[in-house]
């Protein structure tokens, strides 16, 4: 399980439970978070293979998801179940992201400094073995570096108008011509209360 999916120990245990649910619905596992808090907060990003995810796609992941971790278990305490699309400018964290977003401008960030820095900004110039090609502009020239993907702590989009043009185009085609923008980043929400019960989901 890539470190850029789930980071620590627990989302690696919450993502070897899930990942067979949602990709039993036809799904994949974008990113998995355990967020602390007075009530901590399981964050899933889905996506289809194809690309595009609907409100009522996050809904049917939520509740199998919920139905699966109070079998399973993994988590002692309350905690609010969010399932979401990977949104617009989304996370990058599967080495196949880099070769789906070529030519997308992308911002990336590796675990130890390289040439002295570890913060990256250009445009996806695609994957060679395990390396991610970017390209970037210094000085006034274009030249492409490649960072190995598992030199990689975080990495994502950045919204351009390009990168909004597919996004619309490809959620449209999940899920029909009105959709609405705001209604994708934070779609469902369950809270799971002490006694296991899911409580009634939230739009």
């Amino acid at each position: 399980m890539s470190d850029l999916i789930a980071k620590t120990a627990i989302d690696r245990r919450l993502a070897e439970i899930i990942t067979p649910v949602i990709e039993g619905l036809g799904f994949e596992l974008v990113r998995v978070r355990l967020l602390g808090g007075k009530t901590a907060t399981l964050q899933i990003m889905a996506d289809r293979p194809e690309g595009g995810i609907n409100v009522d796609d996050c809904a049917r992941i939520s509740t199998d998801v919920s139905a699966t971790l109070d079998v399973e278990d993994p988590l002692e305490d309350a905690y609010n179940l969010e399932v979401s699309s990977p949104g617009i400018d989304r996370p990058l964290t599967r080495l196949k992201d880099f070769e789906t977003f070529e030519g997308y401008e992308a911002r990336l960030e590796t675990s130890h400094a390289i040439e002295g820095r570890k913060r990256w900004k250009g445009v996806l110039a695609g994957v060679e073995d395990q390396e991610i090609l970017l390209n970037i502009e210094e000085g006034g020239e274009t030249h492409t570096i490649g960072l190995n993907f598992d030199w990689l702590s975080d990495a994502k989009l950045v919204l351009t108008d390009e990168l909004i043009a597919e996004m619309l185009r490809q959620r449209k085609e999940a899920g029909g011509a009105d959709l609405d923008e705001t209604a994708f980043d934070e779609i469902e929400t369950e809270t799971t209360n002490d006694t296991g019960e899911a409580a009634p989901i939230k739009e």
